[in-house]
């Protein structure tokens, strides 16, 4: 919990975007469809519009604010809220003040625009209410709890991304994926998301993958999901914490993207017991050669099978199997 040095509002500040307002070529203009912004995932999916050539997205915002708290303590003057639209990839930053939209103060409302040129990936909204303290003007003295998250590519507004699977023919595929011909899939975290790569020159791997086998093969086939899904975040993991930027005092900084993400994720496993930033120096440090990067392969890996849920599989998967030697039996 951050300290600061003057009194700040203890009641929650709210954000919703109610409208999403998108404007192409010619200042031609159409809503999102509201099935492109969650008000439960608190995301906004840009790549849901019906039309790829926009370049700006106009977000209408609402705002609540614990406005009987500030008027009955009346330690802050000069109250403003303000919008701030942030991407950590391009340093991109907007910010847009809210206008009071009831006589109570308790509402605010205003808009903020998504200059599509400026954004390549995820930005962050979050809504801050800003007064004088003391004599100081500019002091923050409230923010959202939960930011929105602006999607410019995603057409599902999820929180949580999925990652993208495709089959290919390893052995008559693009020249890079022949030398894996034997290999079931690769895992290949090079683009914006990660990529699985099936091989559908494995005899029976789609089938048993995409769940068209008998009930043995289909119990296998969960097994195999989870082990594939723990070669991911494996290689995800050792592919985020092997390219981060650091500042001139050597301080590791989280990644902007999914990479980040992952490392949210799973550091709290690999390293148990520290902050996100702490562990996340540990590691760097240790990967460095100013440690034992070995001792950590074990973390990583049970870090990895928790996150793909092995254990549960490996469960239900005895307990199937006792099952369907017990009908065998009968």
């Amino acid at each position: 919990m951050r300290a600061y040095p003057y009194p700040r509002l203890s009641g929650a500040v709210t954000t919703r975007v109610t409208a999403v307002r998108l404007r192409g070529p010619g200042d031609v203009r159409e809503d999102l469809d509201t099935k492109g912004f969650s008000v439960v995932e608190h995301v906004v999916a840009l790549g849901r519009a019906e039309r790829d050539d926009w370049h700006t997205a106009r977000l209408s915002l609402s705002a609540t604010i614990p406005a009987r708290e500030i008027a009955e303590k009346g330690r802050w003057s000069e109250v403003a809220v303000v919008a701030v639209l942030t991407e950590k990839a391009t340093n991109a930053r907007f910010v847009t003040r809210l206008g009071c939209a009831a006589g109570d103060g308790k509402e605010w409302a205003g808009e903020i625009e998504v200059h599509r040129p400026g954004f390549v990936d995820r930005a962050s909204l979050a809504v801050h209410v800003v007064a004088t303290v003391d004599g100081v003007a500019g002091r923050i003295i409230a923010s959202t709890d939960r930011e929105w998250m602006i999607d410019v590519t995603a057409d599902v507004p999820l929180r949580d991304r999925e990652l993208d699977v495709t089959t290919s023919s390893f052995a008559r595929g693009a020249a890079w994926l022949r030398p894996y011909r034997d290999a079931p899939w690769i895992v290949d975290p090079s683009g914006r998301m990660p990529t699985v790569r099936l091989n559908s020159d494995f005899e029976g791997l789609l089938a048993l993958v995409e769940g068209e086998a008998s009930k043995v093969e289909s119990v296998v086939g969960e097994m195999l999901m989870a082990q594939m899904c723990t070669d991911v975040w494996t290689a995800v993991f050792h592919t985020a914490i092997g390219d981060l930027e650091v500042e001139d005092d050597g301080t590791p900084l989280l990644p902007p993207d999914w990479r980040g993400e992952v490392l949210r994720e799973m550091l709290p496993d690999v390293v148990p017991g520290h902050s996100v930033e702490d562990a996340l120096r540990e590691v760097h440090t240790r990967r460095r050669g100013d440690g034992s990067w070995a001792e950590l392969q074990p973390r990583i890996h049970i870090a990895a099978t928790r996150r793909a849920g092995v254990p549960k599989t490996l469960t239900d998967t005895v307990r199937k199997i006792e099952r369907l030697e017990q009908e065998n039996h009968a």
